[in-house]
Parts: structure tokens; sequence; C-alpha cells
């Protein structure tokens, strides 16, 4: 249950914890939260690079970041912080973790219930993020999602409830004029379900039509074998595109 009461981990003791981090925002469902393998490698850390966990403690960031689901694993999240850590490393990086596999855009309204998590998805991430932002400024939105909006009856609306989203939790969380990086969906769900082109479109198109609004592209990336999750290198791949961009806006 989400606490508004900021804990430091047991797993963190020991470890000096930052006064002040640049934070940013890990939105979507399961691409972002990450359905990638886990191995010795991804499952490093940086001391100047932490993340929210689920008992709502900072401690230092390794895979996996999210917690929504067992399946969670190697997402863009940690390889993002990476390459905005090498670019700068004076900073501290925060993360805040909320994506829920499986969540479609109706389910990031206030009040709504997700039913295969049972996670109030907008609830929850306003409480954590108001919780994290007593150490920090969030610098960054990134959100990757639409899978589960990608038929012909719940694409026709997306465009428009991706606008009212945003617009709320812009004012809600106090981030305005904070870059939003949006990660467009991959080739290969594109090849299993059509209609995600048009969720790819809405997606550029919001962006080109919006202030502080950018996209990154999936292209070229590969799934795990299921047509719908990016493998643990292209989820690591995706999370460097999101560091690209972010690093060329703060130019």
């Amino acid at each position: 249950m989400l606490g508004f009461m900021l804990l430091v981990s047991p797993l963190s003791i020991g470890q000096k914890m930052p006064k002040k981090m640049d934070l940013y925002l890990l939105i979507g469902q399961s691409n972002m939260a990450g359905r990638g393998k886990i191995s010795v490698d991804t499952a490093r850390n940086n001391q100047d690079i932490w993340v929210i966990n689920g008992e709502d403690g900072w401690v230092p960031a390794k895979d996996p970041l999210h917690y929504d689901k067992p399946a969670a694993g190697v997402g863009p999240g940690l390889a993002f912080a990476e390459a905005i850590h090498a670019n700068n490393p004076k900073k501290t990086i925060g993360l805040i973790p909320c994506a829920v596999g499986g969540s479609g855009i109706d389910d990031w309204l206030p009040g709504k219930k997700h039913d295969q998590t049972g996670i109030y998805a907008y609830d929850a991430m306003l409480a954590r993020v108001r919780m994290a932002k007593r150490k920090g400024t969030i610098k960054g939105i990134l959100w990757h999602q639409g899978e589960s909006d990608s038929s012909p009856q719940k694409s026709s609306l997306y465009e428009e409830k991706l606008s009212a989203f945003f617009a709320k939790l812009r004012k809600e969380i106090g981030a305005r004029n904070t870059p939003l990086i949006l990660g467009t969906l991959g080739d290969f769900y594109v090849t299993k379900q059509p209609e995600a082109e048009k969720i790819n479109q809405i997606l550029k198109d919001y962006a080109d039509n919006n202030k502080n609004v950018f996209i990154v592209t999936s292209a070229g990336l590969t799934d795990l074998g299921d047509k719908t999750h990016f493998n643990t290198e292209s989820a690591r791949e995706l999370g460097k595109r999101y560091a690209g961009k972010m690093i060329e806006i703060d130019k």
C-alpha cells in the first residue's frame, strides 16, 4: 500500500541518501515497466541512481524497477538513467516507477482500478510523485503505452483521451513545462495488431502539435518472442533513445 512517509529501505542502510535529485517519472504499461529477462549483467546498480521501491523507500536502482506484476523485468528506465548520468555525472537521479502492465488509457483516470492488477494507476502515481518531490524536481516524464488501445474502437478515441490525461497530469504534479517524451509501439506489435500504427501516428501528432512534447521511435527493436514486449537488449536500447532525446532537449 502506497504510504505518504518517505522511508529509507533496509537495502540502502549504510548508503548515503542524496539530499536532492533530478526526478524522472516512468509511466505507461508493460513495455515501460519492462518484461525483459533479468541477468547478472542487467541487475547492477549505481549509487547515483535511485528508485522508489515497492515499500515506498528510496534504494539504489537496479532491475526490475517496477513491481506492477510478478513478470516485471528489464525495461527502458535504468538504461535511460545510466545514459543521463553518464552525460552529467554530477547529477543524482531519482526514478519514479509507476507503469502498470496491461493498462489502457482509461485505466489512467483518477479513481479507476485496473482490473488485472488491482492498482489505481493514476492515484498511486500521484501519491508517489508527491512523495518523490520532497527529494527533488521532476525533470522529465517518460510514457510508453498504447498496445491496450490498439483496436478500431479504442484507437478512435485515443487522441482525445491522451490529451486530457496529460493536461490533467501536468497540472496536478506541477509539471506544465516539463519535457514529456513518448515512445512509439514496436514494429513487431504493429505487425501483430495493425491498428497500433494509428496509435503511433497519434503519438507523433501529439508531439508535433504540443509544446515540450517529444517522440522517440522504437523502429528496428525486437521482441522477446511474444510479438508484444521488448526483449532485454531492445528495452535497454529504447531507454538510451529516451535519454538521447532528453539530453538533446537539455542542450
